[in-house]
């Protein structure tokens, strides 16, 4: 119908006329309630946006000297933050002397990787960064 006939129509019903499609040929309208029709997009803008998921990185902090015990611990908070979607850069720092001694913590970062290894994979491998070995791992089911 021609665009004069529409707006009477929307008139009639008391509606707004809506331009759908602009270039096309003719152009599609539709007649709605335009304020409804902003308001229920803002909601679904407003939900989609609640259900988003922001992936932080979250930092586990090694020594080449640590015990076992201590190791443990820190992959049990490393699967925490696995499970909660965010990813983990793990660190090795490395002090004084033991900056001789590089396969000691490469040891340790290892020995930590496949405590993981069954939840997460390595999205960066192990690389120094001065005095600092360090990888980022993510979760397997989460990429």
């Amino acid at each position: 119908m021609s665009s004069r006939d529409a707006y009477r129509k929307a008139c009639e019903y008391e509606l707004d006329l809506y331009c759908v499609a602009p270039n096309a040929n003719p152009p599609v309208c539709k007649l709605l309630n335009y304020g409804k029709f902003k308001f229920e997009q803002q909601k679904k803008a407003k939900e989609s946006k609640k259900r988003q998921h922001i992936v932080e990185i979250k930092e586990v902090q090694l020594t080449p000297v640590i015990g076992q015990h201590d190791i443990d611990t820190k992959v049990k908070m490393a699967t925490k933050f696995l499970e909660d979607g965010n990813k983990v850069k793990v660190g090795v720092k490395y002090r004084g002397r033991q900056m001789s001694h590089l396969e000691v913590g490469e040891e340790v970062m290892n020995k930590f990787i496949s405590a993981l290894s069954e939840i997460a994979t390595i999205e960066k491998a192990p690389t120094m960064d001065g005095k600092w070995l360090t990888a980022v791992l993510t979760a397997k089911g989460k990429k």
